[in-house]
């Protein structure tokens, strides 16, 4: 026992001659070992490194998705490209296996405070899957990647980038937080990728990643993928990417075909006891319920805990720390219940969540389909289920024009649509002119008193 390391309190400096592979913090140590190279399959055929594609067939990557089999190639030669599809088609593997196929290529390690491929994701759960599936992608190889996202420690990341990193996923705001403190040096990144770049400009960071813009070099490949193409994307594909190739996998806006989807009319005030109804119909499966507000997801989530669901929330005022417990205990299966905002509506990949509930309808139209993804992955059967009271209505014929497609009704009785006035001309209405622009209506005539003079004058 007197060879086992402990690790120091805080403040304490490690003890002299611990031995260095017992120290816990020690990344190599944590490495697995590296699995013979793969020069067969259709990834290896794309131009994929033969360390890399041999990590794919045991994580179930055997074929392309349409927007890998697209966008690879491309990727592979070096071009900057624009990808639209939507979540859950396997974008993160499209950028990631050419990207860190060529960064093994160009081998290199990288200088102190910075890194050699930069990947910016709008929140912090999306960093944090894409980080774990980058790293599973690597194994094996000398690529090392890092996380930096807020609700963590700054000091942490500081410390961890002053020896530089191969790939650094980062959400724009803490991105920022590093640069304006001289920790992160971007000058010498080769390879950007801004991943659901819609949805960054959807919650504002669209400064931020002018910013961002500023501080990287001229020389460099970018890869910008996104769900929809609203219009301030194309200022932002003109400030990044240079001549890019662009591929389409599906149409935006279209949900996955293994959804069955069903809106249930119902009174606000009704939803939660609903809600509790649906989910009692299927015990033990995984199922996310999307709220608009924090406070109301939290109000929620404490409500359906107290009627015996296991539950726990995600939402902007978690800490990181509560945000990844709960997911891991969510993923593990210990919390059959998840209520989420939208942060939660991009990047979540869980193939058991069998159920997605709407219990309030997102002000987006497009926010939707995300939130439905969550569902029917990895080849899976999936259902979601939209609560619509009578002052959603409006939301919900955003979604299904969005959509170009009506929701069945499942329950409920959906509330009578006024109609609006027709644009006919209507009693008192202006005559139009020869052109058909209206006239301009006169003042209406003073109508004469009826009182004899002799009283209107007294």
């Amino acid at each position: 026992m007197e060879n086992e390391y402990r690790r120091p309190r805080r403040g304490q400096k490690p003890r002299p001659g611990a031995p260095r592979a017992a120290r816990p913090t020690d990344v190599n140590a944590r490495r697995a070992p590296a699995r013979d190279p793969v020069t067969v399959g259709p990834f290896f055929d794309m131009g994929i490194d033969p360390r890399i594609n041999a990590n794919l067939g045991p994580m179930g990557l055997t074929e392309p998705t349409p927007i890998q089999a697209q966008a690879i190639p491309h990727i592979v030669e070096g071009k900057d490209l624009m990808g639209l599809a939507q979540t859950g088609t396997g974008k993160t593997a499209a950028f990631s296996l050419p990207m860190l196929t060529r960064l093994i290529a160009h081998g290199r390690k990288p200088d102190p405070k910075s890194c050699r491929a930069l990947i910016l994701a709008p929140t912090r759960e999306l960093a944090t899957q894409i980080a774990a599936a980058v790293e599973s992608f690597a194994e094996g190889t000398p690529i090392r990647a890092f996380r930096v996202v807020g609700g963590a420690s700054i000091n942490t990341q500081i410390s961890r980038l002053e020896r530089g990193v191969d790939v650094l996923i980062a959400t724009p705001g803490r991105l920022i937080d590093l640069l304006d403190r001289h920790a992160v040096d971007l000058s010498k990144t080769e390879y950007l990728v801004l991943d659901e770049a819609d949805q960054m400009l959807d919650i504002g960071f669209i400064h931020a990643l002018r910013r961002i813009a500023r501080t990287l070099p001229r020389s460099r490949q970018t890869l910008l993928f996104s769900a929809t193409m609203p219009k301030l994307m194309e200022e932002l594909a003109s400030t990044y990417l240079t001549n890019p190739v662009r591929v389409q996998a599906n149409p935006p806006g279209r949900a996955a075909e293994k959804i069955a989807q069903g809106v249930h009319f119902v009174n606000q005030g009704d939803k939660a006891s609903l809600l509790a109804e649906y989910m009692s119909k299927h015990p033990g499966e995984l199922a996310i319920v999307f709220g608009r507000t924090k406070y109301g997801s939290e109000k929620l989530a404490k409500l359906l805990e107290k009627w015996g669901f296991s539950v726990a929330a995600i939402h902007g005022n978690k800490s990181q720390g509560q945000r990844e417990r709960a997911l891991s205990s969510f993923r593990e299966g210990k919390t059959q219940v998840l209520v989420a905002t939208d942060v939660a509506a991009r990047g979540l990949d869980i193939p058991e969540v069998a159920h997605v509930y709407n219990f309030d309808l997102p002000n987006v139209a497009e926010n939707y389909v995300h939130r439905i993804g969550r569902t029917a992955r990895a080849g899976r059967d999936g259902r979601a289920v939209a609560f619509c009271a009578p002052g959603e209505i409006g939301e919900l014929r955003d979604i299904e024009k969005a959509m170009k497609a009506q929701i069945p009704v499942i329950g409920g009785e959906p509330p009578v649509e006024r109609k609006a006035p027709p644009q006919g001309r209507g009693r008192g209405a202006p005559k139009p002119r020869q052109g058909g622009e209206a006239a301009p209506q006169k003042r209406a005539a003073r109508r004469p008193s009826r009182r004899p003079k002799a009283e209107q004058r007294g």
